[in-house]
């Protein structure tokens, strides 16, 4: 039997710092972002907007590390990390939220519930909760 020695790797889309998209953006690996989008982004891995990316439209994601600036709704079904250069202009869904010092946000949050995409995402928390302790 004949081996495939390609060794798959996942990809990672990167918007250079520069380049203007305009539209809507589709992934299923990991993005980053240093240029500008102007359109929703829906990604099933890891979002990072770099320190000069720009996304107006809505993000969603399972993971997200922003350094630049959002305008729009954010849905983050796992880990939400702003960092101190980061700017959000935005309601915020996620799951956990890390925020440094230094980073701004205006807009509303809601975190630490189970986020539409999860398992048992039609569950209450607590809920969600129970279930999982009883498993």
């Amino acid at each position: 039997m004949a081996r495939n020695n390609e060794i798959e790797s996942p990809a990672i889309n990167i918007v250079r710092k520069g380049t203007e998209i305009k539209g809507d953006v589709t992934c299923s690996g990991d993005i980053r972002i240093d240029g500008t989008l102007k359109g929703s982004l829906v990604s099933e891995g890891k979002v990072v907007v770099g320190p000069t990316g720009i996304i107006d439209g809505q993000v969603t994601c399972r993971n997200a590390d922003i350094s630049g600036t959002i305008k729009a709704k954010l849905v983050v079904k796992e880990l939400l990390q702003l960092k101190a250069t980061a700017n959000i202009v935005s309601d915020i869904n996620t799951n956990k939220l890390s925020i440094e010092p230094g980073a701004t946000f205006t807009g509303s949050c809601n975190m630490g519930t189970v986020v539409k995409g999860l398992k048992n995402e039609d569950k209450q928390p607590q809920e969600a909760f129970e279930e999982a302790q009883t498993a």
